[in-house]
């Protein structure tokens, strides 16, 4: 039996004021699972000397798992964009997240609000653009032009989603204090949470594709977790701070997550495609 309204606003009364201790609980279980699906994608989706499959297998196995990721974001995100865009749902969903972000707000210091003010700004539109600008030109002068492209398409391209599904869904900001955040526009869905996806999400990709071998191998698993831990820690400060509510967040994270599926996936499969094409393209016709 489901709990009835005052019983459900409780607990997330409760949840919003030992959100901080949520959030690092949340961040531990989050770590943990990426490690393990990394564990089981290296086990099943890379070859080794021994793999009976061909090679183009695990790039299908791989681009399949993207696919999973994918589907699953975007049932994610179309299940909090029918809540908003039920009138009724929409307005209880409304309540209970203005609820949360009270209690949030409550139960944190002012040392706490400052040091996730500071984190959002990692997100911001200004960072992200640089940090987009700065790791295009860096690819390009590495000759690593389709990985560069692929960065540009990724952020650039998040950024337009993002824009078009706020102007899409027109949810209001959360109600706080004006004297101490000023954040302009819509809030669904939050643009530093799919932001902070994508674009750390993708410069962890792009420094384990430009690393040799050797050394790509000791890191790999450290980027990615240092690329997921950061984004959403990233996401969740927009709640720490009133920016965004919490279904804002998880809508980002979904989007972000799908969008970066695509792009990774697109890379990998430029990435085996052009030097077929080019071993294709060296070998001689053959006579009549």
């Amino acid at each position: 039996m489901p709990p009835d309204a005052a019983t459900l606003t409780a607990w997330v009364e409760t949840l919003g004021t030992h959100a901080l201790q949520l959030y690092a609980v949340m961040l531990v279980l989050l770590l943990a699972g990426a490690a393990a699906a990394w564990w089981l994608a290296r086990r099943y989706t890379v070859p080794t000397p021994t793999s009976r499959l061909p090679s183009g297998a695990y790039l299908l196995i791989r681009l399949a798992l993207g696919f999973v990721v994918v589907v699953a974001g975007a049932a994610i995100f179309a299940a909090a964009a029918e809540v908003m865009g039920s009138s009724a749902d929409a307005r209880r969903a409304g309540e209970l997240d203005q609820v949360f972000s009270n209690a949030v707000r409550r139960g944190i210091s002012p040392t706490t609000f400052w040091v996730f003010s500071n984190v959002s700004h990692l997100a911001d539109t200004a960072t992200l653009t640089v940090l987009g600008i700065a790791g295009t030109l860096a690819l390009l002068w590495l000759r690593r032009r389709w990985l560069a492209l692929i960065v540009v398409v990724a952020v650039a391209g998040n950024a337009l989603l993002n824009t078009t599904l706020k102007a899409i869904f027109a949810r209001a900001r959360p109600l706080h204090d004006p004297t101490e955040a000023l954040v302009r526009g819509f809030s669904f869905p939050s643009g530093h949470s799919s932001g902070a996806v994508v674009a750390y999400g993708m410069l962890a990709y792009v420094l384990i594709r430009c690393l040799s071998p050797a050394h790509a191998a000791r890191v790999k698993l450290p980027l990615v977790l240092a690329a997921t831990a950061l984004a959403f820690t990233i996401g969740c400060s927009r709640i720490f701070i009133q920016a965004h509510f919490a279904t804002d967040v998880l809508a980002g994270f979904a989007s972000g997550s799908a969008w970066l599926a695509v792009c990774i996936g697109s890379a990998e499969w430029l990435r085996h495609d052009r030097p077929a094409r080019a071993g294709n393209q060296e070998r001689p016709a053959r006579r009549a």
